[in-house]
C-alpha cells in the first residue's frame, strides 16, 4: 500500500511541477506549486518525518505560498497570460535544464547509500534537527537560512514599491482629470 501511495505522490509532484512551469497564467502556476509542496509534505509523512511534514505544510505550503500570491496580486493582474517565444534563450534554458537534471541524477546515484542509511535509521531527534538548522559548522544551515530570509524581505519590499508606483501613477492620472 505504501508503494502505491509513494507512486501517486511522485506522479502528483512530477505532473504539477511541469504544469507550474508551463502554465501561462501566473495564479495557476502558484496553485500548481502549492500542490507540489503538499505532495512533498506527504512524502515526508511517509518517511515518518513528522517535524518536516509540519514545517512543509505550515511554512512552505502556508506562508511562502501566501507570500507568492500576494506578490502576484501586487505586481500583475492574476488573469494575465504571458506569451512565450521560442528564441535562443529558451533553447539554451532547455539545454541547461537537461544538464542540471543529469548532474542531479549523478549526485543522487552517487549518494544513494548514504541517504538509504538515513532512511533506515528512523526519525531524527528534534535536537539534531535544531542543531543542523541553526549551526554554523560544515553541513549546518544557519547562513543559508539567513540568506533566504533576506531574499524574502527584498521580495516583499520590491513588491510593495512596484505596487506603490502603480498606485501613485493611477492617482496622478485621476487627479489630472479633475
Amino acid at each position: 500500500m505504501t508503494t502505491i501511495i509513494f507512486y501517486i505522490l511522485a506522479l502528483v509532484i512530477a505532473v504539477f511541477s511541469v504544469l507550474a512551469v508551463t502554465s501561462k497564467k501566473v495564479i495557476r502556476s502558484a496553485t500548481f506549486l502549492l500542490f507540489v509542496l503538499l505532495a512533498t509534505a506527504g512524502l515526508f509523512l511517509m518517511l515518518n518525518y513528522h517535524y518536516l511534514f509540519a514545517v512543509q505544510v505550515t511554512v512552505y505550503a502556508g506562508g511562502i505560498m501566501i507570500l507568492f500570491i500576494m506578490a502576484i496580486f501586487l505586481t500583475h493582474k492574476p488573469g494575465d497570460e504571458f506569451s512565450t517565444k521560442m528564441s535562443w534563450k529558451v533553447r539554451s534554458s532547455v539545454l541547461l535544464a537537461v544538464g542540471g537534471l543529469l548532474l542531479t541524477g549523478y549526485i543522487i546515484v552517487k549518494n544513494v547509500t548514504r541517504v538509504y542509511n538515513y532512511v533506515q535509521s528512523g526519525e531524527m531527534k528534534m535536537q539534531e534537527i535544531g542543531t543542523a538548522m541553526m549551526g554554523t559548522e560544515k553541513y549546518q544551515y544557519l547562513l543559508p537560512f539567513e540568506v533566504i530570509s533576506l531574499l524574502l524581505l527584498a521580495c516583499i519590499i520590491g513588491a510593495i514599491l512596484i505596487a506603490r508606483k502603480e498606485t501613485s501613477a493611477g492617482e496622478t492620472d485621476s487627479d489630472s482629470d479633475k
